[in-house]
């Protein structure tokens, strides 16, 4: 059986982080174990740490019309959208996904209104997955949330499209520390789990296969999903009083 080819593609990672770079980010140092599978599968990568940039808080495309002096989203959205694939990194806090991640998300929002050439909301035929990471629980909490908001803007979501590491509850090592309270430690923490190992295996190889066959259909099909023929007078089914 021949490989798949996945070379057409192309995958962006949005850390979430609080930490401004060049702090080592531990939820970055997960998804370099993803980014190293899409490097082997000659995938094209962008990365973005969003705590890096001046991104405005609101759920406008640019926040520059609405009385913020600086907004660096719109370029920031211009790589995003280029990608067929959007891996959003978070640490988890208080058993929630960073206030980055959960600006990344409103400003995400603030673009699901815009439309390809279908008609279709913008992000139809691109798939979405999250990577996170931390010392409390809430791995799954967080996913669920960021997969639930990406699908609602209209990104596709395969199975497994989440990965994580936690460790032990209360203060500890976090994922790829060397040291804790000065002491070298043997290994980089979480760096041999075989759980963390394979589920970012399968969420990177899983949103590669379905980004590949959403491109290679040129995304979904606009029967009854575009907004263009809804506005252009296909609604009629709803108002006829015999559906009613």
């Amino acid at each position: 059986m021949k490989n798949p080819d996945f070379s057409n593609l192309k995958a962006v990672y949005v850390n979430c982080t609080l930490k401004k770079s060049p702090e080592t980010s531990h939820t970055d140092l997960l998804m370099e174990v993803s980014k190293q599978i899409m490097t082997k599968e000659h995938v094209t990568i962008d990365s973005i740490r969003l705590v890096d940039h001046e991104v405005a808080s609101g759920v406008y495309p640019d926040m520059r019309e609405h009385h913020w002096d600086k907004d660096e989203w719109p370029e920031l959205f211009k790589r995003i959208i280029k990608a067929d694939i959007l891996i959003v990194g978070t640490p988890i806090w208080l058993g929630e996904k960073s206030s980055i991640a959960q600006k990344l998300i409103e400003r995400l929002y603030a673009m699901s209104g815009l439309m390809n050439d279908k008609g279709q909301y913008l992000f139809y035929g691109k798939a979405g997955g999250c990577i996170i990471t931390g010392n409390e629980d809430g791995v799954k909490h967080c996913a669920m949330g960021i997969l639930y908001s990406l699908q609602h803007v209209g990104y596709s979501i395969p199975p497994q499209a989440d990965c994580g590491w936690i460790g032990e509850i209360g203060p500890g090592p976090s994922y790829g520390d060397t040291e804790w309270k000065e002491k070298k430690l043997e290994n980089p923490v979480g760096f041999d789990s075989n759980f963390t190992n394979r589920n970012t295996t399968f969420m990177t190889y899983n949103l590669l296969h379905l980004a590949s066959m959403l491109k290679a259909n040129k995304g979904y099909p606009q029967y009854g999903n575009s907004r263009r023929d809804w506005d252009e007078g296909e609604r009629w089914e709803f108002e006829n009083p015999e559906y009613r």
